[in-house]
């Protein structure tokens, strides 16, 4: 007579889990297209036209940004041809580095003109003098900064093409100090002529 016995119900054996890496997600890498799938969830289609123009013009305006930070810090890849190069720069340097009467005429015109309200004799020979005298002295520092940028230029890059450098210092030094583009990276009294001298 056969005997039933119970048979013993076998449990599937369960695997161990993961052990997880330090410093790792916890989670399993997601497969690329559902990396992508995911990404384009994120761009959206514009709606209408006007979207499309909005979005455009903030693209814009986040390019400009970018371009005038980057003409600001002296980026070469933002710069225009005017001022790239290693001569530029240096000629920048030189004037950043010096306090030039150039760059402060618009402020003694400003006090000029203030001064010709003023109806007495001495006010109106000095309105009518004073211009004409300012302009020559900064024409004469221009002359001089130009001549000795194009020096110094000369001696330090040999090779290197000079063309218009001269006249290029010169109206760095009768801009405002605060307003140049780009803007200085030396302080008033460091002689960048200087370095790399005994």
């Amino acid at each position: 007579m056969p005997v039933f016995r119970r048979r013993t119900e076998t449990v599937p054996a369960q695997e161990p889990p993961r052990p997880v890496k330090p410093g790792g997600k916890g989670r399993p890498t997601p497969k690329r297209k559902e990396a992508e799938k995911r990404r384009r969830q994120y761009i959206t289609a514009p709606r209408d036209r006007k979207e499309a123009y909005r979005r455009f013009r903030e693209r814009q305006a986040e390019q400009r940004r970018r371009i005038r930070e980057g003409m600001r810090r002296g980026d070469e890849r933002y710069l225009p041809k005017r001022d790239r190069g290693p001569v530029r720069a240096f000629a920048r340097d030189y004037v950043d580095g010096r306090r030039t009467f150039g760059s402060y005429l618009m402020y003694a015109m400003f006090v000029i003109v203030l001064l010709s309200f003023i109806r007495s004799p001495i006010t109106v020979l000095l309105t009518l003098f004073a211009p004409p005298l300012l302009l020559l002295i900064v024409l004469v520092e221009g002359a001089w900064i130009s001549w000795r940028v194009k020096r110094l230029a000369a001696e330090r890059f040999p090779g290197e093409n000079l063309k218009g450098v001269g006249l290029y210092a010169a109206v760095r030094a009768m801009q405002i100090r605060r307003f140049r583009i780009p803007e200085p990276r030396v302080e008033l009294g460091e002689r960048v002529e200087a370095r790399g001298r005994g």
